[in-house]
């Protein structure tokens, strides 16, 4: 892979003297052929036609679950189809030897979701690590080529680390560099930007197609991120119902009236559920709001006034060691409004929560709760403050041995310890709860036996069951679909409205803040860049606002 080769003379460096696939559109590299694929009763695929062309790249979009991850298994060879044909690089998979499987997969890359990396190796010897394995290349010649893909993918003074050390996006790279390194001929990538933000998305994208222009690779991506579909597809394939039943591009994907892929793409946009986009709703009354009495009141924009906020940071900076984290935060959170904090990945969000709740102390600066300053308080009254406040965080955190009904009931019973609370009131509480959120008819399942999307409905009536005033939403929609992720936004506004809750959303899903927000604060090192209602965020002139704006949007 040295970049000073001719693109026509790069070879698999895992098999030197092969010879590489044809770039022929009437080649296609893989191509499966009335694909059949069940797990004991359930059909996952159902007569699948795919053709992944030679130098092109793929995007395989559909719902989670609908089977992408088993279709890159069956195009490896790891899976074999109940009935059809898998084609890999003009051969049957099913008519292959085992030792000539092995020499087929060396012709391939692979980009895991979950990056797959060795814990105990440093970067460069994770992306070396195939060549060094599986070729007769010596090590410095392996350890030069790893370092030039590490100096084209940014991560340059990184070599010598280990993958603890690395962010999330910095991780990504690294298992991009190792799929590269070989020079394979074509790149199977598994949801390649989940949990990332915008910005680090827009970044992975460019080094796929850096990686396709230099590498000369054919690609094939499996994803349901839609701004970055837009970026990548030459040819996008929809996977609904076991079946491809769209294959072409990007705009026509867009333009398609078939309804699970026009439901699928209005998922993806940043329009409003339910809410109009130009101005956040009135305050709510103060007879509907209990507060401290208030100081004053605050304007935001000409015109319009706000109640005292229930939560307000004000001057906080925060310093972990010689690291400048949080950079003078003003922020106000208003009582019965929705606020999401979006942001790049380490831009602070988790930071300000953790200030919220008491977890961290600032190193200057005040941290107001229903109109108290927190900083000083005591563990205590620290806890006494916390009770007020309910979290759903990323993936649920259910307790798998028990049903959901009990799960709903856990913090109700830890604190009857404390108080006393009869059992019939528990189970009334919980009762009234799993019917408010639709989920009563599974109430004795246990957590593996639901949904992703029901974990989450059960996740949320555990936290207010005890009725909080304030729900914290650890990134919420992070590797959901775009359907799903319109579901978790739907479940959230349902809660705000019947429980008239505060609610703080960490996201760095565009499409979900600009839905469910009242008002956004969109950080950026440390730093507020934008705050206000989404149409006042979307109007912001700040340059870094605009460019985190472009990278998540589809619309």
């Amino acid at each position: 892979m040295a970049p000073d080769a001719a693109p026509g003379q790069r070879k698999n460096l895992l098999l030197p003297d092969g010879e590489r696939w044809p770039l022929d559109p009437d080649k296609p590299a893989i191509e499966l052929i009335d694909v059949h694929k069940s797990f004991g009763r359930l059909d996952v695929l159902k007569g699948l036609n795919l053709k992944i062309a030679a130098g092109k790249t793929t995007v395989i979009v559909g719902r989670s679950g609908s089977g992408k991850s088993v279709l890159l298994k069956l195009m490896m060879g790891l899976l074999q189809p109940d009935r059809g044909r898998v084609i890999l690089f003009g051969r049957d998979l099913a008519e292959v030897r085992p030792v000539e499987m092995l020499e087929l997969r060396k012709r391939l890359g692979m980009m895991f979701q979950n990056y797959a990396l060795f814990d105990a190796l440093t970067v460069e010897d994770n992306v070396g690590f195939t060549l060094i394995e599986n070729s007769e290349m010596r090590r410095r010649d392996v350890m030069k080529l790893s370092h030039e893909l590490i100096r084209i993918l940014g991560l340059e003074r990184s070599e010598r680390l280990l993958p603890s050390e690395l962010s999330g996006g910095m991780r990504k790279r690294v298992s991009l560099a190792r799929a590269l390194v070989s020079n394979p001929e074509v790149v199977l990538f598994d949801e390649p930007t989940t949990g990332l933000d915008p910005i680090m998305i827009e970044k992975v994208d460019e080094m796929i197609v850096l990686a396709k222009e230099q590498y000369q690779i054919t690609a094939c991506i499996i994803s349901h991120d839609m701004a970055s579909t837009k970026r990548l597809a030459d040819v996008v394939g929809f996977l609904h119902d076991g079946q491809i039943i769209f294959y072409g591009s990007y705009d026509d994907l867009l333009r398609s009236r078939v309804p699970p892929i026009k439901k699928f793409v209005e998922g993806s946009r940043t329009s409003r559920l339910a809410r109009d986009d130009v101005q956040a709703p009135p305050p709510p009354s103060r007879h509907d709001v209990e507060l401290p009495p208030a100081v004053s009141a605050v304007t935001l924009s000409p015109g319009r006034v706000l109640e005292t906020p229930v939560v307000e940071l004000v001057g906080v900076h925060k310093y972990f060691k010689n690291k400048h984290v949080l950079r003078g935060i003003d922020l106000p959170i208003y009582p019965s409004r929705t606020t999401v904090l979006i942001g790049a990945s380490g831009s602070g969000k988790s930071v300000i929560i953790k200030h919220i709740m008491g977890l961290f102390k600032p190193t200057s600066g005040e941290i107001r709760v229903f109109g108290r300053d927190i900083v000083p308080m005591n563990d205590l009254e620290l806890n006494e403050v916390r009770t007020h406040f309910g979290m759903l965080f990323q993936h649920a955190a259910l307790l798998d041995w028990l049903s959901v009904a009990e799960n709903v009931a856990f913090p109700l019973r830890e604190r009857a310890q404390k108080h006393r609370m009869p059992r019939a009131e528990i189970r009334d509480a919980v009762d009234e709860m799993l019917e408010r959120l639709n989920i009563k008819d599974i109430a004795h399942r246990m957590p593996g036996e639901i949904s992703e999307g029901q974990k989450k409905r059960v996740g949320l009536a555990r936290a207010i069951v005890v009725k909080p005033d304030i729900m914290i939403y650890d990134e919420p929609t992070t590797g959901q679909d775009p359907l799903r992720v319109a579901d978790i936004d739907a479940m959230i506004q349902d809660a705000h409205e019947q429980f008239k809750i505060t609610s703080i959303v960490i996201s760095h899903d565009m499409a979900s803040t600009f839905r469910i927000g009242h008002m956004v604060a969109m950080l950026y090192q440390g730093e507020i860049a934008a705050y206000g209602t989404p149409a006042e965020v979307r109007a912001s002139l700040n340059p870094h606002v605009q460019h985190f704006i472009h990278a998540g949007s589809v619309d």
